[in-house]
């Protein structure tokens, strides 16, 4: 069974710092591109940031590029995302996806606020 689990979620001041990191299980980790998406209230999902399946590769939205660093480590079957210079238009949920065999894999989410 797939299973995607985010953590590192929480209240942070705008200009902080979070990393969020995801755990997966059920599957051959390093077969799977990895995504991060995020979702704020009232709006639909957006694409986050990309990694690929080896980690050489990375892609990240406009809107988070120079802020955001997605990273994997295929040892550890984990997916991180260090988040800095944060903005309270950044809060959102965030969604840690796996791409594998033509379909996604969602985790649960974990929210990020940032708030003064």
């Amino acid at each position: 069974q797939v299973q995607l689990v985010e953590s590192g979620g929480g209240l942070v001041q705008p200009g902080g710092s979070l990393r969020l990191s995801c755990v997966v299980s059920g599957f051959t980790f390093s077969t799977a591109v990895m995504r991060w998406y995020r979702q704020a209230p009232g709006k639909e999902r957006e694409f986050v940031a990309y990694i690929s399946r080896a980690g050489a590769i990375t892609n990240y939205a406009v809107f988070v590029k120079g802020r955001f660093a997605i990273s994997r480590d295929n040892d550890k079957n984990t997916v991180n995302l260090q988040m800095s210079s944060l903005k309270p238009e950044d809060t959102a949920v965030y969604y840690c996806d796996a791409y594998m065999n033509n379909r996604d894999y969602w985790g649960q989410g974990t929210q990020v606020t940032v708030s003064s």
